[in-house]
């Protein structure tokens, strides 16, 4: 397990994420990093740890309070926050767009393990970190070293569905084809979820 990446880049997004985002999603999207960035090396993947790292720390940003007013999907915000972010310290437009498609794809299985490594990476670190899937292509003492790091804490379940809910309960609709209208169902005894059959009869009954 070596170190985080160690640029000047990456201390600002450390700072940036550290002052929008609460301790619990730091750790959260730290891990992602670790989780993504060990199992790059262990599938044999070339990977910019930078852009990884940049994909990571801000892959959760759009649920942050600051965008609570936000219509958009919050991976998309986040997307969108990331992408200027690296625009405004000078990163080329390329890098700054995979960066841009690993966050707004990481809710979507079956697509980034198809495309660039730091895409398809951040997609299985944030697996990892939120249900464990695939944790076992991790050693336990690398796991060890990750957590002891960047530690889950207590009630970290409860955490993440109660930050989500309060990020979503505004914008329903975007959760619409997605596992995040999970996090409203499970609060919201009242929400209902959009149904594609509904919809399909009733514009063509």
């Amino acid at each position: 397990m070596n170190g985080l990446p160690d640029s000047r880049l990456a201390r600002e997004i450390t700072q940036y994420v550290r002052d929008t985002a609460s301790d619990m999603l730091f750790q959260h999207s730290a891990r992602v990093y670790w989780w993504g960035a060990l199992l790059g090396d262990k599938l044999g993947l070339a990977f910019d740890p930078e852009l990884l790292y940049a994909a990571a720390m801000f892959h959760d940003i759009g649920i942050t309070p600051h965008y609570h007013g936000s219509r958009q999907r919050f991976e998309v915000d986040g997307a969108n926050a990331a992408r200027d972010f690296l625009r405004g310290h000078g990163i080329d437009e390329h890098s700054a767009e995979r960066v841009w498609l690993a966050i707004a794809l990481h809710t979507t299985p079956g697509i980034p393990e198809h495309m660039h490594p730091e895409i398809r990476l951040v997609q299985a670190g944030a697996g990892m970190d939120m249900v464990g899937r695939g944790m076992d292509a991790i050693p336990a003492a690398e796991r060890d070293r990750v957590l002891a790091a960047h530690p889950r804490g207590h009630g970290f379940a409860h955490a993440v569905i109660d930050t989500f809910y309060e990020g979503l309960k505004h914008r329903p609709e975007t959760t619409f084809g997605t596992f995040n209208d999970d996090f409203l169902a499970f609060k919201d005894p009242a929400f209902q979820r959009g149904n594609l059959c509904s919809l399909l009869l009733a514009a063509h009954p």
